[in-house]
């Protein structure tokens, strides 16, 4: 049944990007030129997914848990530290450069499957798993 409502929500996430256009890199592209031809409609899309957030999150958490888990999952982590800071200016230059984050170009690949314009976020998702087995490996020798 997890498995099942996972699939479901993976199909409801991207189709949200989809439609949204959030999967879409030049229209990111032009979100986030904001000193040339700068197209502000992605801000609605990301400001309507943080409003459902702050009315759904409180309510979720009122439970004792989640429907398909034994507990919810939090960070235990609550600092800002050099390796979150070094960490998202690395995931803005990637997103700035390519048009893509993760969930996004894991879309874009899946549709470019279908249309045919697959080799662009194919090389994207291949860096992001190398990129992150990498860091996985880098890690890994520090502990």
């Amino acid at each position: 049944m997890k498995n099942i409502f996972s699939l479901i929500c993976g199909l409801l996430f991207g189709a949200g990007l989809i439609i949204s256009q959030m999967a879409n890199p030049d229209k990111v592209l032009s979100f986030l030129d904001i000193l040339g031809s700068w197209d502000p409609s992605l801000a609605f899309v990301m400001g309507g997914a943080v409003i459902v957030t702050l009315i759904a999150f409180p309510l979720i958490l009122k439970r004792q848990k989640p429907l398909l888990d034994t507990q919810f999952h939090m960070p235990a982590k609550k600092v800002i530290d050099r390796a979150l800071v070094l960490g998202a200016a690395l995931f803005g230059i990637g997103w700035g450069l390519s048009g893509y984050c993760p969930g996004p170009g894991i879309t874009q690949l899946g549709a470019g499957l279908v249309s045919g314009n697959w080799a662009d976020p194919l090389m994207f998702v291949i860096g992001l798993f190398a990129g992150s087995l990498i860091y996985n490996k880098l890690n890994s020798t520090k502990s």
